[in-house]
């Protein structure tokens, strides 16, 4: 593929996937489970990503092809882990496309999010059938929108009027509090998916193993910065036990402020981000499918490209009707619970791969704390995302079992 793009281009692909849906709705779940210490959660899920990040852009340098950690998985850890992390994002990231495309739906129509949702994710499975894709310029676009209604919601946040005395107080019990904390992380998380699609560009960018490194924590520090600013805004219209209970936390930031009127332009801002996030999610869950299709650890059907626009339109069509089901049914705040799990374990491999190429100290961190904050999420999101992931080391083992010479 083409070098074209250099550090800036990179930054504003990073910022155009981490400015999405995520800010406008991870904030509350966040806040019920952390209370007044949703900032250090903030920080710690900053923290977090980094690592992960870092231990991406590291073996994207070195493995620039499709697939991310599927691909460095099996190249460094063994075929299993390589299916392991597959597995693993496809489950997760699935769950974020139905949850991306709910915050569409509770932005633009809330008494119809679950239609909007499903219409969204139609909608784009039907661009990326013909090969459409999100250019740098595109991200430009989306960027400056965002970031324009972020802004808004900022200035009128933080300028109008405070009502701290609606900030819950840490509970007594540390421990209690602490683990409140590392589940805001957790969820937190799913704001800052789409960091790791700087390390994907490797066959893309000027000089990668260069460029990716420097991208990726400009990247990730102005978004931290972002997301800082919108929290404490919401946080201070709101306060902890309004942000908890709210569906749309920024449409109802805005209201508190007295800009009811302008809710309209943050539900615009919302469903852009949302739908280009989504756009590129599924572009980036049916290619980790092509790649599992092609190894024949999927059916190897969903491999097939399409003979005029050449892309893998059957993985395109099943990957858009599961989310578009899943997005018919599921609960927006269950949805990033069972992705912030599944991704924090594909996250553990790409740290372990990292680990063997000779980094220790970042791995390490983002290792141990993908581990610590995916089995410390609410037990609901936790058991399952076990029982999913379980059933793929299931299917698995039936595979290698059926291929083994006394089966055959």
């Amino acid at each position: 593929m083409r070098r074209r793009l250099g550090t800036f281009d990179a930054v504003v692909i990073g910022l155009g996937s981490m400015l999405g849906a995520g800010i406008f709705v991870a904030p509350a779940p966040a806040a019920a489970a952390a209370g007044s210490g949703l900032l250090v959660g903030l920080a710690l899920a900053a923290a977090v990503a980094y690592c992960n990040a870092m231990s991406s852009a590291w073996l994207a340098a070195r493995y620039p092809q499709s697939g991310g950690t599927y691909v460095y998985g099996r190249e460094r850890l063994g075929p299993f882990w390589g299916y392991a992390a597959g597995w693993s994002f496809v489950i997760g990231k699935t769950a974020s496309c139905a949850a991306i495309a709910l915050t569409v739906g509770h932005y633009v129509w809330p008494a119809q999010a679950h239609a909007v949702a499903v219409a969204a994710v139609v909608a784009l499975t039907a661009l990326n059938y013909t090969g459409v894709e999100k250019s740098a310029a595109a991200s430009r676009v989306i960027v400056a929108l965002v970031l324009a209604v972020l802004a808004f919601v900022v200035v009128v946040g933080l300028g109008i009027h405070s009502d701290t005395s609606s900030f819950a107080a840490i509970p007594p019990d540390s421990g209690a509090s602490a683990l409140g904390v590392l589940q805001a992380a957790g969820l937190l998380l799913f704001a800052f998916a789409g960091y790791a699609r700087i390390a994907t560009l490797g066959e893309e960018v000027r000089d990668p193993a260069r460029t990716i490194p420097r991208a990726i924590p400009l990247a990730l520090g102005i978004t931290l910065v972002v997301y800082a600013l919108v929290t404490v805004a919401a946080l201070n219209q709101l306060g902890v036990a309004g942000l908890a209970g709210a569906a749309a936390p920024l449409a109802e930031t805005v209201t508190a402020a007295g800009f009811g009127g302008l809710v309209p332009v943050v539900g615009a801002g919302a469903a852009v981000a949302a739908l280009g996030s989504l756009l590129a999610l599924i572009l980036g869950v049916s290619r980790t499918v092509l790649a599992m299709a092609r190894d024949r650890h999927l059916p190897a059907g969903l491999a097939r490209l399409h003979p005029r626009f050449g892309t893998p339109y059957r993985a395109e069509v099943v990957v858009g009707v599961v989310v578009a089901a899943t997005a018919a049914v599921a609960d927006l705040r269950g949805a990033i619970g069972f992705s912030s799990f599944a991704v924090l374990l594909y996250y553990a491999i790409a740290n372990a791969s990292a680990w063997t190429l000779g980094y220790r100290r970042l791995p390490a961190l983002g290792f141990a704390g993908c581990l610590v904050l995916a089995f410390l999420l609410p037990a609901g999101s936790v058991f399952a995302g076990v029982c999913v992931a379980g059933l793929g080391v299931l299917a698995y083992g039936l595979r290698a079992w059926r291929s083994s010479p006394g089966n055959t």
